[in-house]
């Protein structure tokens, strides 16, 4: 091969590699109950995903879930809703409303009013691809009629 030596042929030993690297947004919702501050950070998730102005409510979801404490229980609860989103046929919620929130046994039962996700109609804006229980933190305040809640999901 004209111009090329054999040093330039020989290809020197790999001295690098890939690190996974997490990209996060925080999520922060709140409301006059604990209850709405979980439902507004379900619609804040749904709302990082698409542009919810352009959602239509034409099928109605029931999810349900339960944890071990508050904590637990909203990680399981915005998980359903966002295995909702990512499993066929990719239903995005425009509405959640929680129908029986149990802070005892912390289960909560919700419907989620929405349609089908579709290319074109829907934007894509980030990918939440996990939920995560880092820096999760709820605060109830039901004396002041506060509740604010604030989740790192993975995109």
């Amino acid at each position: 091969m004209d111009g090329l030596s054999e040093e330039d042929l020989e290809i020197p030993p790999a001295k690098y590699e890939y690190l996974d690297h997490t990209a996060d947004v925080q999520l922060h919702a709140w409301g006059d109950t604990l209850e709405e501050a979980f439902e507004q950070c379900a619609m804040a998730m749904f709302g990082y995903m698409t542009d919810l102005g352009r959602v239509q409510i034409t099928q109605v979801h029931h999810v349900e879930a339960e944890g071990h404490d508050l904590q637990s229980l909203l990680f399981h609860f915005l998980d359903e809703l966002l295995f909702m989103f990512s499993a066929e046929p990719f239903i995005v919620s425009k509405r959640v409303k929680i129908t029986e929130f149990d802070v005892q046994n912390f289960k909560i039962k919700a419907t989620a009013y929405g349609e089908e996700f579709t290319i074109g109609k829907h934007t894509q804006e980030a990918e939440v691809k996990a939920i995560t229980y880092s820096a999760m933190a709820i605060h109830d305040r039901p004396q002041l009629n506060q509740a604010e809640v604030f989740v790192i999901v993975d995109i």
